[in-house]
């Protein structure tokens, strides 16, 4: 019998959807608006003190089995990273409803039913992810959704992990509120934030967790005997775009004030485009991504290539590759394998792009709706 070299923990993480799906995109002519990248620079300010952080401070070129809910469709990375921690996930879904006749619909309209979250929590639960503004939905929690989260993490002494790296970007007057703001939920919180995501930089690969030092020494120290490779000069550069914005916070010189508008325009001129092909988008209230419901195309053409146990979105993205140009990633790879079924109609598009990007996905889509169907 062959000797086991890898833990049995990581059995069934090691393959990579993205992987199948930007080598798919590799051979043909299309608009990528599948990855979560802007393809324009960051702002001057943070990239001038990038150049500040690479050329200055010599200094800074120096040595320097539990239970976890898994509020889904989610980022695909907390259920491997969940598993390789020793952690079993418990998958919770949002669910959809009806939008009223004629509006469209909105991530706002995705809930949390109560008693299904509160019967996931039992005396084995150690923590749970919490991601607003959401990817891949663009959801962002309201207030009275996040005191339900709160409660039911005091009642059952639960670390809550919330994934914020999205809070600049949200939408039509929608606010952010962090969950670690609300009373009792400081000392159990663990807030992420993201420099790719606040300032356009997502190569720079700068990310911080807040919390209280109760918390934090235990990352810390994962993080001393782990991580040998620190982007000094990105977090320097970071550092001094956030003392920027703090003179600049809420004035319209702000960034922070700037970016939403703009990306707002984005996602208003992508969800009018998607439809003029027959698709039915989800209007997000933040985050770079919006999925769309495909459901008239299963029942037009059901029968699309691949493997009889494939997902649907994961057959339609690829036929939209090849014959259409354009690239989108399949909503069932951000959903646990028993609830893939369910979300199988679902395809998500990045709209934090580029006017050009969005001229390039509009030709595309002007040859889909004059084409034949």
């Amino acid at each position: 019998m062959a000797k086991r070299l890898h833990a049995r923990r990581l059995d069934g993480i090691d393959h990579n959807p993205w992987v199948e799906f930007l080598k798919l995109a590799s051979e043909f002519d299309v608009v990528n608006l599948g990855q979560g990248f802007p393809d324009f620079p960051p702002p001057d300010f943070a990239l001038e003190a990038l150049q500040h952080a690479v050329s200055g401070d010599f200094m800074l070129n120096q040595y320097t089995k539990a239970f976890v809910i898994i509020i889904e469709p989610f980022f695909d990375c907390y259920e491997p990273m969940t598993l390789m921690a020793g952690g079993l996930p418990v998958f919770v879904s949002l669910k959809p409803s009806p939008a009223q006749d004629g509006e469209l619909d909105s991530s706002s309209n995705w809930q949390l039913d109560p008693m299904e979250l509160a019967s996931k929590f039992t005396s084995r639960t150690k923590a749970l992810v919490l991601n607003t503004p959401n990817n891949p939905l663009g959801k962002v929690f309201s207030k009275p959704e996040l005191e339900l989260v709160a409660s039911l993490c005091q009642q059952h002494d639960v670390v809550c992990i919330a994934d914020e790296v999205y809070q600049w970007l949200v939408y039509d007057q929608c606010q952010h509120i962090s969950i670690a703001s609300l009373p009792g939920m400081w000392e159990r919180t663990l807030t992420i934030g993201s420099a790719g995501k606040t300032f356009s930089a997502t190569g720079w690969k700068v990310g911080w967790v807040l919390g209280p030092d109760r918390l934090l020494k235990h990352l810390r120290t994962v993080h001393q005997n782990s991580v040998f490779h620190c982007p000094t000069q990105g977090q320097a550069a970071v550092a001094q775009s956030f003392e920027r914005e703090q003179q600049h916070f809420g004035q319209p010189s702000s960034y922070f004030v700037q970016l939403p508008r703009a990306v707002q325009r984005n996602r208003d001129h992508m969800v009018h485009s998607l439809q003029s092909v027959g698709m039915r988008p989800v209007v997000p209230q933040g985050s770079y991504f919006l999925i769309t419901d495909i459901s008239d195309f299963k029942r037009k053409m059901p029968d699309l290539p691949g493997a009889a146990d494939e997902p649907y979105d994961r057959r339609f993205v690829k036929w939209m590759i090849k014959n259409k140009g354009l690239m989108a990633i399949p909503v069932s790879i951000f959903c646990s394998p028993p609830h893939q079924e369910v979300f199988d109609h679902y395809i998500r598009f990045c709209f934090m792009k580029d006017e050009s990007t969005l001229q390039a996905m509009d030709k595309k889509l002007q040859k889909w709706k004059e084409g034949p169907r």
